[in-house]
């Protein structure tokens, strides 16, 4: 069949042809239409159906990472929840109960940072209001946008338990995410310490690493003499030189950190400016890598080096305070300690060393505190910096200075601190440098560390206890020494993660980084929204009481009224019973960090079987954004391996973020952020699925308007494929099929294919290499069919009689298509497929999404049959140039205008096409074989089908009025002269059906 007119003089037979019948429209009208799948299945209550249908079958749980609720969902939400959906409906189509529940992060910072926005905007104190009325405020203000997102996931086509997800607000959990802390409490993990931790003065907690994101920063940089006065390198008056970015610290050092590996010099300043800092006669030690570049920033003009210091001459040494004598303080003693931290990368070789306001600073000073103490130098580490960011007592002179403000600029600290150094003759030298700072995620406000009284999980500490069965942790411990040499937290975790896997399995190797570098989990923050550190603290001992009837009354509390209940007047009493004095213990009132909070997700979700019988504990997966390896991945692990020994899943993935198509991080003062609702109004949320799963999650995804456009092409295809399938459909009866056996080559051929497919679809639903299975599938769709198959079949399928075993077998294997490709296509584009299935199955109660993968016959595969198929569209191919060509030199219009001469010589080829109508799949009217020893050598070929030649002629004959095809026998049937014998007998065959 073509498209060319019919002449004036031929019979419109046009009402004879079985030409594809469907009111399935090319437009899609997603946005309209899909909102209507949205509501039948509502009304279906499909995911019930699901699960009621999946209930003998073996359990895989995708766990929900939880979403935080304060705000409306944005693209990488839409990537998440998406490739989740995907996850979800494909492993249930694979034969899987695949259950699905959405959950959310309700407790935290950014909801109560709204809450006192709001305060503020009123001229309201928060501190004015009494804490749980404060915190009643919080949980409305999380239920609305839980409501709010809720109907946002749905509207992707999320397929979930939306009436029933968890919230870490809910009663049951707050006293499930207690329970667990309190297990923690138990088994001894848990203690109260001051350490430098990330602080955020703005908000006025503190953070942790999972909460910081590193930011561009303009900091001051300063270069300090630190007198020497003790130690075999005192040398006639000589300084150790440090380097820092942070000025503010300088009234919190104790201490001067150099490394052994590093070289260092004792250098004379021989010539410098008038009124430089750096004078004349100055002498420093410094790195000898180092030491040229600190006398330029010096602006020193000449130097020497007098000698060698060794490490062991700086181990002995102390210096004074450059400070010393400022508001009668800083007299102590400030001794050299050697750091692995250390390097001469830049700086000056040494590191001022505060503990108050570094880990490493932190680390190296207690260390070495033994030490310390007996050279008779005070260990206690100094809180120089209150939770405002003011100076405290512990910083003498500097009272009243501010290091970061409430708006989160800087303030005057620095400045205040500079000068005081410099009228004491300590500065060397100034500048500014830019470098990657730490910000809070949330108020986007630079934080500072900062010494405070903190409650942590130690990392290495031995560890004990019970697993999640109640059986003794023996086993468990052996294979963390075996392996780790200890059994800790750590130890732990890090078995767990070699027995994760991971998808890519780069994420195998960032979160063991991770976890073999982290200190100490600091669990508090010091808020009012969130589950409290329910422990009691003994004020004589300092040690946390252990009680489990203690306990037991604080969870049965929580699970009735909340953990709102710890905050009720006459709390301490009630929890602690009448055999203990409320008086003789302090009842914290820090609230856990929220990463503890999703982290126990695993305890009241995947194990709570009588509100979700259907999931499992561990998850099959957990599956978010790279962030996560320290975030919900790592807090998960940590809270799961303290209380049960083991990982809360088998496996994890991990996707990219999303960027802009230039591949620029969305932000809104760039103004290109695609909002995902834009997306779905526009286009539909089939669109935004299909560029989910068209993209390489595993990186960062790009998404502007070409590859939107981009996306909306394939998926017009995809439908219109799908389309001329239903079209043809119309004419497929059942009891009409034909059998395996008893189809032509090209049939089998394509069943072949749906085979091979069929292997394909399901490895990379079971590898969640989605982009691979759209592009197999869009490839076989839009290539192998369209292009191909159907193109070739139109004729039969179109103008064969009724009782044509081409034609019926072609619409057999059409049935056996739509069968498979509405199911496989079915998790990627949930509201088309389901579509496309209705239009052939219109019965009340039936969905595309209740269907497994179709079993595949074995005997569909061969091979053989595709291998000599290759070399027949190879001759094909030659043919088809040829064709083309005449049809731009308008020689022809149509292919079936032609009837060329192919000359084969190659014996494997001669073979392939034996017993092949090369006329029929090269669609012309007729095709003649030339001697193979006589092609002309002006013939047509490709360079990569040699041994064929093709030679254009004319179809030779009367042109079909039915058909269209042009042959010598048109008009040999006396009962319809105008057409060819096949068309006459269909005919015949219309007309005594009574069609």
């Amino acid at each position: 069949m073509n498209d060319t007119a019919v002449s004036e003089t031929e019979t419109d037979y046009s009402a004879t042809l079985f030409l594809p019948q469907t009111d399935f429209p090319m437009r899609a009208g997603l946005p309209g239409r899909e909102p209507n799948w949205l509501e039948r299945w509502e009304r279906m209550d499909i995911y019930a159906r699901q699960r009621e249908d999946a209930k003998d079958r073996p359990l895989f749980t995708l766990h929900d990472g939880p979403p935080y609720a304060n705000g409306n969902i944005h693209i990488g939400h839409a990537l998440n929840k998406v490739l989740k959906d995907l996850v979800s409906r494909s492993m249930q189509m694979l034969g899987y109960n695949s259950a699905y529940v959405p959950g959310w992060d309700c407790h935290g910072l950014p909801i109560e940072w709204k809450i006192e926005e709001q305060y503020r905007a009123r001229g309201k104190d928060k501190n004015d209001v009494p804490v749980v009325e404060f915190r009643q405020e919080c949980r409305r203000f999380a239920e609305e946008w839980v409501d709010v997102q809720r109907a946002e996931f749905k509207r992707l086509g999320v397929i979930g338990e939306w009436d029933n997800p968890y919230l870490t607000m809910s009663f049951d959990a707050e006293a499930q995410i207690a329970r667990e802390l309190m297990k923690v409490a138990m088994s001894g993990q848990l203690y109260r310490g001051s350490k430098p931790v990330m602080w955020s003065v703005v908000e006025r907690t503190a953070l942790a690493e999972a909460e910081i994101e590193y930011q561009d920063y303009e900091s001051d940089a300063i270069w300090v003499k630190f007198p020497v006065i003790a130690g075999q390198s005192a040398g006639g008056g000589a300084s150790v030189v440090i380097w820092t970015t942070t000025p503010w610290t300088i009234p919190g050092n104790r201490a001067v950190s150099y490394s052994g590996k590093v070289e260092y010099g004792l250098y004379e300043v021989t010539q410098a400016p008038e009124g430089n800092w750096a004078k004349i006669g100055d002498k420093l030690i410094l790195a000898d890598k180092l030491a040229a570049e600190v006398f330029a920033k010096a602006k020193v003009e000449a130097y020497a080096k007098l000698r060698a210091v060794s490490s062991d001459e700086l181990a002995g040494t102390t210096c004074s305070h450059p400070l010393k004598g400022l508001a009668g303080g800083y007299a102590f003693a400030v001794p050299l300690l050697d750091g692995e931290h250390v390097t001469d990368d830049a700086g000056t070789g040494f590191v001022h060393t505060a503990p108050s306001h570094g880990l490493e600073d932190f680390e190296v000073w207690t260390e070495n505190g033994r030490n310390l103490a007996q050279r008779g130098i005070d260990t206690a580490i100094p809180v120089p910096v209150a939770g405002d960011g003011f100076y405290t007592a512990d910083a003498p002179g500097f009272e009243g200075a501010r290091i970061i403000d409430d708006s989160g600029k800087k303030g005057d600290a620095n400045q205040r601190v500079i000068t005081a150094l410099a009228e004491r003759g300590a500065m060397v030298a100034r500048g500014r440098i830019k470098h990657q700072y730490p910000h809070s995620w949330r108020s986007k406000k630079p934080v500072i560390y900062r010494n405070t009284p903190q409650w942590f999980v130690y990392m290495d500490k031995p560890l004990g206890g019970k697993l999640a069965d109640g059986s003794d942790m023996d086993t468990r411990r052996q294979e963390a020494i075996a392996r780790y040499g200890e059994d800790s937290l750590r130890s732990r975790a890090l078995l767990a993660i070699e027995e994760t896997r991971f998808y890519p399995i780069a994420g195998q190797n960032r979160l063991r980084a991770m976890m073999q570098d982290r200190p100490d989990w600091v669990l508090s923050r010091q808020r009012a929204w969130g589950v409290p550190i329910t422990v009691f603290v003994d004020k004589k001992t300092g040690e946390v009481l252990k009680d489990e009837t203690v306990n037991h009354r604080i969870a049965q509390a929580f699970e009735e009224e909340g953990a709102d209940a710890w905050y009720k007047e006459g709390a301490a009493a009630r929890f602690l019973g009448p055999d203990r004095d409320p008086s003789d213990y302090e009842m914290v009132t820090d609230v856990l960090d929220v990463w503890f909070d999703s982290g126990s997700t695993h305890s009241f979700v995947l194990r709570n079987k009588q509100k979700w019988p259907h999931l499992k504990f561990p998850a099959s997966m957990y599956l978010e954004g790279s962030d996560q390896h320290r975030g919900w991945f790592h807090s998960s692990l940590l809270e799961s391996c303290a209380t049960n020994g083991f990982a809360p899943y088998d496996s994890v993935l991990t996707h990219g973020f999303t960027m802009d198509g230039e591949g620029r991080k969305m932000s809104k003062s760039l103004g290109n952020v695609v909002a995902p609702q834009e997306i779905i109004k526009q286009y539909g949320a089939d669109i935004l699925r299909l560029w989910v799963a068209s993209s390489d999650y595993s990186e960062d995804l790009r998404l502007g308007k070409e590859t939107i456009q981009t996306t909306v092409d394939s998926y017009r295809k995809l439908r219109n494929t799908l389309r001329w399938l239903l079209g043809n459909l119309a004419h497929y009866e059942a009891k009409d099929a034909v059998d395996f056996a008893d189809m032509p080559e090209l049939e089998r051929l394509v069943l072949h294919r749906l085979a091979a497919l069929d292997e394909t679809v399901r490895a990379a639903y079971k590898e969640y290499d989605y982009k691979r299975l759209v592009a197999a599938l869009s490839n076989f769709m839009n290539v192998e069919l369209s292009a191909f198959y159907f193109d070739i079949r139109k004729d039969a399928l179109y103008c064969d009689p009724i009782s044509s075993v081409r034609r019926r077998a072609s619409l057999t294997v059409l049935n056996h298509l739509f069968n498979c490709l509405t199911a496989w296509l079915a998790p990627v584009l949930v509201f088309t497929m389901e579509e496309v299935w209705l239009e052939r199955h219109r019965e009340e109660g039936t969905s595309v999404h209740l269907r497994l993968f179709p079993e595949v016959p074995a005997e569909w595969r061969n091979d053989a049959l595709a291998a000599k198929w290759e070399k027949v569209k190879a001759v094909r191919r030659v043919i088809t140039g040829e064709l083309e060509i005449e049809r731009r030199n308008k020689i022809i219009g149509s292919s079936l205008e032609a009837a060329p001469t192919v000359f084969v010589s190659d014996p494997v080829l001669v073979a392939a096409i034996a017993g092949i109508d090369l006329a029929e799949i090269a669609i012309t009217s007729a095709i003649t074989f030339g001697n193979a020893h006589a092609a002309p050598v002006d013939g047509f070929t490709l360079p990569d089908v040699p041994g064929v030649t093709v030679v254009f002629a004319p179809a030779q004959g009367r042109r079909c009025a039915r058909s269209w095809k042009i042959l010598p026998e048109v008009g040999s049937d006396p009962e319809y002269p105008d057409v060819t014998p096949r068309d006459a007998q269909a005919l015949r065959e219309r007309k005594a059906a009574g069609l």
